[in-house]
């Protein structure tokens, strides 16, 4: 099979290249296959690429998990086929060539990694470059709004603040920076407001969580983007802001690369929603009936609350005023705001029936390294 048929450590080797522990049939899956089944190849090598291959293994395209992102804000969905979001000319090498030189070939297209081929075509291996183009995720800071006062959660939220709300036996909040933390982020700044005492009380210096907590307080409501005008440190990467009420099996460091990828000021994150009418919709034309659509299905994204925001964004947030997100994001060119649009797991309590609905689904989607200590 040659010299790169048997994968190596999951390490960097001396040259800078990372070697990653899986095979290659975990990591590939067939053109007629749904991307659903790309996600999985994807998760399954790391969060880096998924290999389209033929009956014989030979390749025919990568997805990354970018492409499944841009697929879907073209309307493709998780059942479309791999073969119409693939990459079908995707850049390779082959056997014979040294590490030294496969290392110069990512360097020079700014690549993460690449498919190593037999004559054939045949894939025998693939190569992960160490993080050339973006910084360890543990040097991005992330600031979770926690302050909003719920008022659609009372009477709940009169005496506890709405992220301390309990989901799965635990504070939504807990769960969301112990996914952070599980991910390789390291400094959590909570913009607090409502019952502060409550969170600062449960969380302290966060050290117990294996994270760094600081707080900011905020007197007066001042927005999703305003609270960041209140931050008592200056990023110099770029940060990522999230609403302290969402629970979600996002996977933020693909965020954070897709924001580089797209070379963005700002990313949001996009949630597909789908509401069908109750009614039939007649569509007129002065006084008459042009046509009639029952019941018809609407398809769209919404803001799911999650942003990566560059620190010269920060600039564009006037000093002690209410300023919300898309604010920030009408002052943003358009060619430099990107759409981040989620494929897993994500859902906004804001409602009673959210609540429950999280507290129906949080032990099947949301695994808890403190709760296996537990048993």
């Amino acid at each position: 099979m040659g010299k790169w048929a048997t994968p190596l450590p999951n390490c960097l080797n001396e040259q800078g290249l990372q070697m990653k522990s899986h095979s290659i049939a975990e990591i590939s899956l067939r053109a007629d296959q749904p991307l659903s089944v790309a996600v999985s190849c994807i998760e399954a090598s790391g969060g880096e690429i998924a290999l389209v291959t033929d009956e014989a293994g030979k390749l025919v395209g990568t997805i990354t998990d970018g492409d499944i992102r841009r697929g879907i804000l073209r309307g493709a969905t998780l059942d479309t086929m791999a073969a119409d979001v693939m990459y079908s000319a995707p850049r390779t090498t082959t056997e014979a060539a040294s590490r030294s030189e496969i290392l110069a070939l990512l360097r020079k297209h700014s690549l993460r990694q690449m498919p190593i081929l037999t004559p054939a075509g045949v894939v025998v291996d693939i190569v992960y470059a160490d993080d050339l183009q973006h910084p360890a995720i543990a040097l991005h800071p992330v600031v979770i709004m926690a302050g909003g006062l719920g008022t659609r959660l009372r009477p709940v939220t009169e005496t506890v603040p709405k992220p301390m709300i309990s989901v799965g036996g635990r504070p939504i909040l807990e769960t969301i920076i112990e996914q952070f933390q599980t991910q390789g982020f390291r400094s959590i700044t909570l913009c607090v407001n409502h019952l502060a005492q409550v969170i600062e009380e449960y969380f302290e210096d966060g050290a117990k969580f294996g994270v760094e907590i600081t707080y900011v307080r905020e007197s007066t409501r001042m927005g999703t983007a305003g609270a960041l005008s209140l931050l008592n440190f200056k990023p110099t990467h770029p940060l990522i802001v999230m609403n302290g009420d969402i629970l979600t099996s996002a996977n933020f460091g693909q965020l954070l690369s897709f924001h580089y990828e797209n070379m963005a000021l700002a990313t949001m994150g996009l949630n597909r929603y789908q509401y069908q009418l109750p009614y039939g919709v007649v569509d007129v034309e002065h006084q008459h009936i042009k046509s009639f659509t029952e019941k018809p299905v609407y398809d769209f994204f919404v803001n799911a609350g999650i942003y990566v925001i560059n620190p010269e964004a920060l600039q564009l947030i006037p000093a002690e005023k209410y300023f919300d997100m898309p604010s920030l994001f009408e002052n943003i060119d358009n060619r430099k705001r990107a759409a981040f649009p989620l494929h897993e797991y994500w859902l906004d309590i804001g409602r009673h029936d959210d609540l429950e609905k999280a507290n129906d689904e949080y032990h099947a989607l949301f695994s808890s390294k403190r709760d296996e200590e537990k048993k």
